[in-house]
């Protein structure tokens, strides 16, 4: 993930309840006995992470600080660099004297990796092998660190001086991040050598036509697999030699999020490799916020476009059973304001859990530029300050959160079944974009790197253009905006049977994206012929449908990728618009392209009309339309209110709810969200013990938890600079209450509280991460 992000927070003063009964003994106050210890507190308070359990994570450039030790299962410490005094190994050992798993990360296509550029490493410097601009540009990530060509001599350097290094210290996890190629370059020596070896002819420039584009990105697809594989086999490999069972893991964006930034990057086809562990998924705020299409208006939509970001890698890795984090940032890389980036971080907090089926987490990148970090106090305003203490304390308690939910059976609210098909290619003919007679007229246009992705994000009338993944989204937003959970389906893993098991209607086009070879349509035909319904939107005309690939070679000699399907389906080639039965299933084709659907206001009625006939002729049931969304997950209920959707109805939930979202962590009766609102709330009437002492929400982690007949005991650690607040459930209020540190000094800004109504205690305290110790008498 890049680095330098943001966040955002509206400063709001802490309110504290007061008690509703009578208040216990509090022995915190500065007294002449403030600083004697019982005997049953302890002086020393043990360090008791637990290791290799992996639920939560983190990733971090420093050393251990008071400050950024989030208690997190694993720290992921990030590159070799041997800065005085804070090299590798020292940094590592850092976070295991703390009784952190510590772990390793770098970046695949860029880091600290200067010795082989400049040419300590081999004699050599490797200028040739930068990623280039059409203009002779490199593109840089930092001083002396250009993305690069990831060439066979580049991986023996990064096997020699990196994976090795690494294993040495100990390490048992490696990941690798951002393999990343961007779609502007494809000019650099290096990247010609590699088009000669793969292709067998000479390189082409790809700004010369569309076949050239889709030439260019898909080698820069296969550098970057091989790169991995190249990589992951020898850290496996090198491990067994050292008694070492290695992880091998692939930080990386969604592949709606290449595509929309004009990155390539192997992404699915990483799933065929065995040396693959699993991914982190890297959507955020600074990725959420990538404006999109709807009814004709482009803006950022941050909740649907990282709901589908994370749906888009869900979906990626659940037939591999490959592991998966998601990770999310209370900040960002642009510099913004402490409000929007708290508004942003619960959106897309709040979209990552609407995936029941995953359960572990990185927290947070860079906990330093979080914790220590200055940013804008308002959107008008250049003064920079440090986080506030009621948005550092709600991160605080939402992380501490992710170490207790768990997997759920229960299924995001909605109809259930509806799919958008998805495939690498759409990486493909991002970028550079080409004339065809009408994109050099429309205002505003000034190069061809200004018409796809996140340079363009206006409607137009070339053929060739996907502003904005509009082809996607068209396909995706008519039916998520209405509170349908759309799924998303990746073409290169067709092959696992488990894919379309739970899909009922798949909505797919080549508009954006084209088949690898034939096998997939192999698998579609199939499916439909016992039951599935597939809705194919496409014009079929743009000029990538002509570039020289598996459709239109040898015994092949299709227009189009589409027609090798349709004669699969046994309906021929270039079938007019219109359903057809196809054994027990059904193929509807429109003639229109997706983006029709959103680039305009009222057109998306063309899909939604007949995806609805289908469904429910299919089902027997009609396409429920709401404008939110909600899940439960044990005792955690999370909720989001669509706007521009079928209704501006606010959504109300009731019982004895604590809203997480807010740092005063209150008990509520009933919780009401607006469009454009995300919830996240703790049902205590879900609570599986209730009889038993427990904290319910805390903005730090709990250790060595002790219940006996009449008290309850615990260890809280988090942050230093930090607030902490919890709700803990107790069979009665409490009569007295011990906060000490490790050094059992009583605390001096204890706030407390009862709730008769749920039966819980409020605490509030300085953090600390050497331990505080809390008893709870009753």
């Amino acid at each position: 993930m890049k680095e330098n992000s943001f966040i955002c927070f509206v400063s709001a003063a802490l309110l504290f309840a007061t008690a509703s009964n009578a208040s216990p003994e509090i022995l915190w106050q500065e007294t002449s006995n403030s600083t004697s210890v019982k005997p049953d507190i302890e002086n020393k308070i043990a360090d008791t992470l637990p290791v290799k359990k992996e639920k939560t994570t983190f990733q971090t450039g420093g050393i251990w600080k008071p400050t950024t030790d989030t208690r997190s299962d694993a720290a992921i410490v990030y590159g070799v660099s041997n800065e005085p005094g804070n090299n590798f190994e020292k940094r590592v050992q850092s976070w295991r004297d703390h009784g952190y798993n510590a772990q390793f990360m770098t970046g695949m296509s860029w880091g600290g990796y200067q010795d082989y550029f400049l040419g300590k490493w081999d004699g050599k410097t490797h200028f040739d092998e930068a990623q280039v601009e059409q203009n002779g540009d490199t593109i840089w990530h930092g001083g002396n660190t250009p993305y690069f060509v990831p060439s066979m001599n580049y991986l023996k350097y990064f096997k020699e001086q990196i994976i090795k290094r690494v294993i040495d210290n100990g390490i048992d996890a490696i990941y690798l991040e951002e393999p990343e190629y961007w779609a502007r370059a494809g000019y650099s020596n290096g990247f010609k050598k590699e088009w000669k070896d793969y292709y067998g002819f000479d390189w082409r420039p790809q700004h010369e036509s569309p076949e050239n584009t889709y030439l260019s990105n898909k080698l820069k697809y296969f550098l970057y697999y091989r790169a991995l594989k190249e990589c992951f086999t020898y850290a496996k490999e090198y491990g067994k030699t050292k008694g070492i069972t290695m992880h091998c893991y692939v930080p990386t964006h969604s592949l709606l999020n290449y595509a929309s930034w004009n990155i390539v990057s192997p992404e699915a086809s990483l799933a065929s490799l065995a040396c693959v562990d699993g991914y982190i998924v890297q959507s955020w705020t600074g990725t959420a916020r990538e404006p999109n299409y709807f009814n004709g208006i482009a803006k950022e939509r941050s909740f649907e476009t990282a709901f589908l970001e994370y749906g888009c890698m869900q979906s990626m890795t659940v037939p591999t059973n490959r592991k998966i984090w998601f990770e999310n940032d209370p900040v960002e890389d642009t510099r913004r304001d402490w409000a929007d980036y708290k508004k942003n971080y619960q959106t897309t907090f709040t979209a990552e859990l609407f995936y029941p089926d995953v359960e572990t987490y990185e927290v947070m990148p860079w906990p330093d530029r979080i914790f220590d970090g200055k940013y804008f106090v308002g959107s008008s305003s250049n003064e920079e300050a440090s986080m506030p203490r009621t948005y550092s304390t709600q991160l605080l308690v939402m992380i501490n959160s992710l170490n207790h939910i768990k997997v759920s059976e229960n299924r995001t609210s909605g109809t259930q079944g509806i799919s958008v098909l998805l495939g690498n290619s759409i990486m493909f003919q991002r970028l550079p974009m080409h004339d065809d007679g009408k994109a050099w007229a429309e205002r505003n246009i000034h190069n061809f790197y200004e018409t796809a992705g996140m340079f363009f994000r206006f409607p137009t009338s070339n053929r060739l253009m996907d502003p904005a993944l509009s082809n996607f989204y068209g396909e995706a937003l008519p039916f998520l905006k209405r509170g349908v959970p759309v799924n998303i389906v990746h073409l290169e893993n067709l092959g696992y049977k488990q894919v379309l098991s739970n899909t009922k209607m798949l909505l797919m086009s080549y508009s954006n994206i084209k088949p690898l070879s034939e096998e997939p349509h192999k698998q579609l035909a199939d499916w439909v012929r016992n039951g599935g319904i597939i809705v194919y939107s496409g014009r079929d005309d743009d000029p990538f449908q002509l570039v020289k690939e598996w459709w239109n070679t040898g015994d092949k000699k299709y227009k189009c990728p589409a027609d090798d399907l349709f004669e699969k389906l046994g309906i021929g080639q270039n079938p007019k618009a219109g359903t057809y039965q196809i054994g027990k299933g059904k193929i509807c084709i429109i003639r229109m392209d997706p983006k029709e659907y959103v680039l305009e206001s009222n057109r998306d009625f063309a899909l939604r009309d007949k995806v609805e006939e289908l469904y429910q002729q299919s089902t027997g049931k009609m396409i429920q339309y709401k404008n939110n969304f909600y899940l439960s997950r044990g005792p955690y209920e999370i909720i989001s209110v669509l706007d521009e959707s079928v209704n501006e109805e606010p959504y109300i939930i009731k019982g004895r709810l604590i809203d997480l979202f807010d740092p005063n962590l209150p008990v509520i009766s009933e919780k009401k969200l607006n469009p454009g609102e995300q919830g996240y709330l703790f049902n205590i009437d879900k609570v599986i013990h209730p009889q038993t002492p427990q904290v319910l929400a805390s903005a730090a982690r709990i250790y060595d938890e002790k219940i006996s007949k009449h008290s309850y005991s615990f260890i809280a650690k988090s942050p230093a600079n930090t607030i902490n607040v919890m709700r803990v459930l107790l069979p009665s209020a409490p009569k007295k209450i011990i906060v000490r540190n490790a050094a059992g000094k009583n605390a001096t800004d204890l706030k407390t509280s009862w709730d008769s109504l749920s039966n819980t205690s409020f605490l509030s305290f300085e953090n600390n991460p050497d331990g505080i110790k809390v008893v709870l008498e009753w």
